[in-house]
């Protein structure tokens, strides 16, 4: 299923955005189809840091240049908050 926006997690002290980092050279912006889903996941693996962070949306056709501008190697799509499960891709 295509979707038109996502959600991504942001500080709200520097406007950082979460990422994956599966290892030292490569940082993954992290996903979420839904604004729930990134709340659940902040919920249960940074609630210490809820406050601190915000929840945003993105169009679809903006993500290329926000992964090109911050430095991203491609984005990770979170399907599962909880576990966590994500899919990693890699910018072409």
């Amino acid at each position: 299923m295509v979707y038109s926006s996502y959600y991504l997690i942001r500080s709200k002290s520097d406007g950082r955005y979460l990422a994956a980092r599966p290892d030292d050279k490569s940082s993954y912006l992290l996903l979420f189809r839904e604004d729930f889903e990134a709340l659940s996941y902040l919920n249960t693996h940074a609630g210490e840091l809820a406050s601190r962070l915000t929840v945003e949306s993105v169009a679809d056709s903006q993500l290329g240049d926000l992964i090109k501008r911050w430095g991203f190697v491609g984005v990770g799509l979170v399907s599962d908050p909880l576990v966590p499960t994500i899919e990693f891709a890699r910018r072409s």
